[in-house]
């Protein structure tokens, strides 16, 4: 079995695109970025003032709630990501995390979780809910992403929805955190140079607002702030 970093995501990289900045936590001594516990990352979520916005958004944006599912296991806090299928019109193949639009008269908070009972089977009674990180607009597909934090008490029986997600899979925030894994590079869209975010796992690339909302995670938890430019 391959264990090779890296998927089958096509990454739309434009030609002028060049090499960004460190991450946050590349100063962060090794051993502070394993044994990642639960209560660690619920302190610095619960903690957390209200969420940021866009400054500006695309006409005609859609609301959409996201899950970021936590549990621990073996002292390492874990998140849950799901692959999309390449039948969906948005977003074909990649990695993300359960979630969608709302529903007329919906809450953003219940969007996430019904999307992610739709998608993967989580029941929303399993979730807690601890905070709601900063809101991001896609630009391909027009949305505007609510990300949720819920917390598990243990690891969950996910059963994903076929016509929906190809795959569902968990990895630890210390493995997101190894040399390697992570880097950014920065792109021009519409006239402007912005930040884009990779995570390479095992068979699989995060990339896109998925990797925004783990890079956001992954800074709050290992040095207690994201760059002001980075979101």
């Amino acid at each position: 079995m391959s264990h090779a970093r890296g998927g089958p995501q096509k990454i739309p990289r434009p030609p002028g695109a060049r090499a960004g900045e460190a991450a946050p936590w590349a100063g962060v001594p090794a051993d502070g970025r394993t044994a990642i516990g639960l209560d660690r990352v619920r302190r610095v979520l619960e903690a957390l003032g209200p969420p940021r916005r866009p400054e500006s958004l695309i006409p005609g944006a859609t609301p959409a709630g996201v899950l970021v599912t936590l549990f621990e296991e073996d002292g390492e806090t874990r998140v849950v990501l799901t692959r999309r299928t390449t039948t969906l019109p948005s977003h074909r193949g990649e990695v993300s995390f359960p979630g969608g639009k709302v529903l007329v008269g919906e809450d953003l908070r219940v969007a996430a979780l019904r999307e992610a009972e739709e998608e993967i089977g989580l029941p929303p009674d399993a979730v807690e809910v601890v905070a709601e990180l900063d809101h991001l607009a896609t630009v391909a597909s027009r949305f505007v992403l609510a990300p949720f934090a819920g917390v598990l008490t243990a690891r969950p029986v996910l059963t994903p929805n076929p016509s929906e997600v190809d795959r569902v899979f968990d990895v630890s925030l210390a493995e997101l955190l190894q040399e390697g894994v992570f880097h950014e590079e920065r792109w021009e869209i519409f006239d402007e140079e912005r930040p884009v975010f990779f995570f390479e796992l095992v068979g699989d690339t995060v990339w896109g607002a998925t990797a925004r909302i783990l890079y956001q995670l992954l800074a709050l938890v290992t040095v207690g702030d994201v760059p002001k430019d980075a979101l």
